[in-house]
């Protein structure tokens, strides 16, 4: 199988050591393409729920394919989240093509994009709150569970699949998080420092948008994730994509013998890395 050039890849929200997490379908995506950087945007190992008894082969198989890319000249960038908080310690992080912020800024011909999980914008995840949201999390796994063994039986008897979990979180986000109230703060944000485009995972939502604030159109982008939606953010033909792997060809896995080039930054692609050093909630 030819694997596809692209520029940038941002894929979040993984959830690897997760009863949840797609990890077969992520290791086919991920053996499709050849990016010059990955970017993994928080939530990739969930320590939240991770259990020493519950880590599979197709879950370590994502972290060798990555490994992988690496070693051919991809430049990763862990980018981190609230499900893998404990590694904001070891922030600004680097060991060759490696890198571990808890945001990026890439100028890309020009236009500065401002790349973060978004957990610091979301109440949820703050404080007393932060209890309730990891019993909700591991709920919110079950669920899936269940969500997945109910499908089977509906696919055995000819059925159509159903997505109690969609729809529980379609709720909670209306209810709770309020995703365009999340979008429009962080639109508006990123319009005061200036930049022309904001990528955020964390409220599991895809997303490509422009959205007018303060005189000023920002592209905002969410990667969604890889336990529902499995969608991931490419950039392409000087534009992002929004790429949904379950609309995608379905195609074996394979290993392409040729490498990359391993000259990861270009001309025409700019890399900045920016701390996390502000208190509170300011980013």
């Amino acid at each position: 199988m030819t694997k596809r050039s692209v520029e940038v890849v941002v894929l979040s929200d993984v959830h690897l050591g997760t009863y949840a997490c797609r990890a077969k379908e992520l290791l086919q995506y991920l053996q499709s393409i050849s990016p010059r950087i990955l970017i993994l945007n928080g939530d990739i190992i969930d320590g939240w729920q991770f259990s020493k008894h519950y880590f599979p082969a197709p879950h370590i198989a994502v972290i060798q394919e990555i490994l992988h890319l690496l070693s051919t000249g991809t430049r990763v960038i862990y980018i981190t989240g609230n499900h893998d908080e404990a590694l904001r310690r070891y922030s600004d992080m680097q060991m060759g093509g490696f890198q571990l912020a808890d945001k990026v800024v890439i100028e890309i011909n020009g236009k500065r994009t401002w790349v973060f999980h978004g957990d610091v914008f979301d109440h949820t995840t703050s404080n007393q709150a932060k209890f309730w949201t990891k019993l909700g999390s591991n709920g919110y796994a079950i669920l899936l569970g269940f969500n997945r063994f109910t499908n089977k039986m509906m696919k055995f008897f000819g059925g159509e699949p159903l997505s109690f979990s969609k729809n529980i979180m379609h709720q909670f986000h209306k209810r709770v998080v309020k995703v365009d109230a999340f979008e429009n703060l962080v639109a508006g944000i990123a319009a005061e420092k200036k930049y022309d485009c904001v990528i955020c995972g964390h409220i599991h939502q895809p997303q490509k948008r422009v959205i007018e604030t303060e005189g000023q159109a920002v592209l905002y982008l969410n990667s969604g994730d890889w336990v529902e939606h499995m969608t991931t953010l490419e950039y392409y033909d000087y534009e992002w994509h929004l790429y949904n792997h379950t609309e995608a060809p379905v195609t074996k896995p394979a290993v392409n013998t040729e490498k990359p080039v391993p000259q990861v930054i270009t001309n025409e692609i700019a890399l900045h890395i920016h701390s996390m050093n502000m208190p509170g909630k300011a980013i």
